[in-house]
């Protein structure tokens, strides 16, 4: 080889020296992984995975095309079982190059039973090691009969899997490229952001990030709530609220409320300021889809007021004001299509069936709301709530943890974050909360996303979507996590299609740091966040 004796050669042989050097040399092969040996694990299967070769799905042809668009990676599978009964299936996807040396783990939605390959190959396409598991279980996300009769499976569900799951991912991880991650996270939404808290409270050594969407932290409370609206709708036929009528009941409240944050937009940016009264929509002149009867009126009330127990104490924040209709509304929700037919219905009656009572023909009309709650926190608030306020521990060894909660959720109460905030704060004081924790309230956004109003600001993990920190709220957490940056606002997008950014944001609006909200400065478009300010809100 030629070696110039310029300042420009040297250059170009420097930076090719420091090319070679940056290459990846991998400490081992992937296929050799099969014959790597953990504690309580058996590693099926270790195989390298050409560019956009991946299927989920046994028919290739069937699957999203953004799977075609995959870098080379390794897939290492593996069976875990740190107890008898326990069958962990987990999955670690690691880039064949680019990787950018951290880790991000992939939680899980309803009662999960799957591993979730959208979110892997979300990470990997973006350069992460990533691992994601089926916490123990093979189902439906609405199927909970694997429970019943099987104590360890659910506290595998509970948080043991996704510990277990992120202890054997950084050891292969570290076994392949010879490095363990330089910085680990954690993201997921709902059932996912359960799990996200749990890893903060339970293991704060698991992650240095976590991001934790609409968390189902308070399991047994917000199940429970999910009894009383049954049995508010379905206990007197009557009391039933069809499908029908429930874009009337969001009309009657946007009609109510939506102008009062300033903007007349169809968001209710604030729903603890709305006061709307169900009785005013009662029949004045026989029953149609644009009024309720006075039991379905009453029941509406019940929905919103949520659950109490006999001596009139809340047990979960009712449904807010704002959610009712649309896609991923209360007819998904919490009505459903007919009796008996929505998710509320799916979750909680599986829950109490297969956990708590432990009996395929208990009915939800029979539940007490004071020896049930009991049992079910008896029985299973130790490995399912993720409640506990005191993440001190977390705190202090750096981990920094950012929620998230649509206010037009109609799946799990938006309260509820506010209600867990709120109970940190009290525990730890605000300055000590204010160095590891942000909440981040979104107006118009119903479970995790969707929704009238901004609905995507880096969240779901699109590879399209922006990605720098102003408007991507992962790239947030990395920025706290590893520059000290703490997010002061996430500009949040509705995108003219949700699932292509490209084609540009027909909203965009200023998320803020609770109790911060948005507000209208007065003039320019209602439509361009530059037009909004955080200020004070509602603690």
């Amino acid at each position: 080889m030629r070696i110039y004796k310029n300042v420009f050669g040297f250059s170009a042989l420097l930076l090719m020296f420091i090319s070679v050097m940056a290459s990846p040399a991998f400490a081992a092969s992937c296929e050799s992984l099969s014959s790597l040996k953990l504690p309580d694990t058996t590693i099926t299967s270790a195989q390298a995975v050409a560019a956009g070769a991946f299927s989920p799905s046994p028919n290739p042809g069937a699957a999203p095309a953004f799977f075609k668009d995959l870098p080379a990676f390794c897939r290492v599978i593996a069976v875990l079982k740190p107890s008898k009964d326990s069958d962990i299936k987990m999955e670690v996807w690691m880039p064949a190059s680019g990787w950018n040396g951290k880790y991000e783990g992939v939680g899980n939605g309803g009662f999960a039973g799957s591993i979730v390959y959208l979110g892997l190959a979300s990470a990997v396409a973006r350069g992460y090691a990533t691992a994601g598991t089926d916490t123990g279980h093979m189902s439906s996300a609405t199927d909970a009969s694997w429970a019943l009769g099987h104590p360890e499976k659910v506290v595998d569900f509970g948080y043991r899997s996704i510990h277990e799951m992120t202890v054997k991912a950084r050891a292969i991880i570290q076994a392949f490229y010879g490095n363990a991650p330089r910085h680990s996270y954690f993201a997921s939404c709902s059932n996912g952001g359960r799990e996200a808290l749990m890893e903060a409270q339970r293991f704060p050594e698991d992650y240095d990030g976590i991001l934790a969407g609409a968390p189902a932290n308070f399991w047994t409370s917000m199940l429970v709530s999910g009894i009383w609206d049954l049995q508010a709708l379905q206990g007197d036929p009557k009391s039933y609220i069809p499908a029908s009528k429930v874009p009337a009941i969001h009309s009657a409240v946007l009609a109510a409320c939506d102008a009062q944050d300033g903007v007349k937009d169809g968001i209710i940016n604030d729903p603890r300021e709305c006061r709307f009264d169900p009785s005013t929509m009662v029949c004045k002149e026989g029953d149609s889809k644009d009024c309720l009867t006075a039991p379905q009126a009453e029941a509406l009330k019940k929905l919103y007021e949520g659950p109490h127990n006999s001596k009139a104490q809340p047990i979960f924040p009712g449904s807010v004001v704002g959610g009712e209709d649309g896609p991923g509304g209360w007819t998904t929700w919490v009505t459903g299509p007919a009796p008996g037919r929505s998710l509320q219905f799916a979750f909680s009656n599986g829950f109490f069936t297969n956990m708590v009572f432990e009996d395929p023909k208990w009915d939800f009309k029979t539940f007490n709301f004071d020896t049930g709650l009991k049992l079910a926190n008896d029985k299973t608030a130790q490995a399912l709530n993720s409640n506990d306020p005191n993440m001190k521990a977390f705190k202090e060894r750096g981990g920094k943890l950012i929620i998230y909660h649509g206010w037009s959720d109609a799946a799990i109460s938006p309260l509820n974050s506010i209600r867990y905030y709120n109970t940190v704060v009290d525990a730890l004081g605000a300055q000590e909360t204010n160095q590891f924790l942000r909440l981040f309230m979104v107006p118009g956004m119903q479970h995790c996303s969707g929704g009238p109003g901004p609905n995507s600001f880096g969240q779901a993990g699109n590879p399209k979507a922006p990605a720098d920190a102003e408007h991507n709220i992962f790239t947030a957490l990395e920025q706290w996590v590893e520059k000290g940056t703490a997010p002061d606002k996430i500009v949040a997008a509705k995108w003219v299609t949700d699932l292509d950014p490209a084609q540009g944001a027909r909203m965009t609006r200023p998320l803020c740091p609770h109790p911060q909200v948005a507000k209208y400065k007065g003039t320019g478009d209602t439509n361009d966040e530059a037009n909004f300010t955080c200020v004070a809100g509602k603690k």
